[in-house]
């Protein structure tokens, strides 16, 4: 008998489960796909693919170049920003690759900037200017680096610097990219039921 209660038990509650969300798909196929997110609109700047020179120094404090390509595009009707970044040797060999997101929140008006990259990855501040935008992570005790976007006539010109207290900003990289093309990257091509 407590086996059977027990069985009906897990039943309901899977069912209350099920009916949970099936009513919440509901509610959300009803609404319909939500208007883009005004915030996110500020960044349609940074959409598209770009191709360019990036040089800097590395953390050997060695100086590198590489080519340097960036696509960049939205899923979720653009509440979502997606940023993948190549850099790539003389010799066309992959050098660098690094992957993001934005989401801004409509509520609080703040971006959120989600980035992995060689085994490493975290979520950032980031900021829009009116040309692009501006991000930041921590570096170590007293330390920052932050990277500024400037988006002027169909060229990305990106600057890093490392902060650190009571120094001046001693800059890590530059890049200097041309937009080549519009993108239906990553949105294009979903699995169909």
């Amino acid at each position: 008998m407590k086996k059977t209660n027990r069985t009906n038990a897990l039943v309901n509650l899977i069912q209350g489960i099920l009916l949970t969300v099936a009513l919440a798909a509901t509610a959300a196929a009803a609404e319909g796909v939500s208007a883009p997110n005004e915030l996110m609109k500020k960044l349609d700047m940074l959409k598209g693919t770009w191709v360019g020179d990036a040089k800097g120094t590395g953390p050997d404090g060695k100086p590198y170049q590489v080519r340097q390509t960036e696509r960049v595009g939205a899923m979720l009707n653009g509440d979502v920003l997606v940023i993948e970044g190549r850099g790539y040797k003389s010799d066309g060999s992959l050098a660098f690759n690094a992957f993001g997101t934005v989401a801004a929140d409509v509520k609080t008006g703040a971006y959120e900037f989600h980035a992995y990259t060689q085994g490493r990855s975290g979520t950032f501040r980031m900021e829009s200017i009116p040309t692009g935008v501006v991000w930041e992570l921590p570096a170590g005790p007293n330390a920052t680096m932050r990277y500024t976007i400037n988006i002027v006539d169909g060229v990305w010109h990106e600057v890093g610097e490392y902060l650190a207290k009571d120094k001046p900003p001693r800059q890590i990289i530059e890049m200097t990219l041309k937009r080549t093309g519009d993108t239906d990257w990553p949105s294009a091509q979903p699995v169909k039921p």
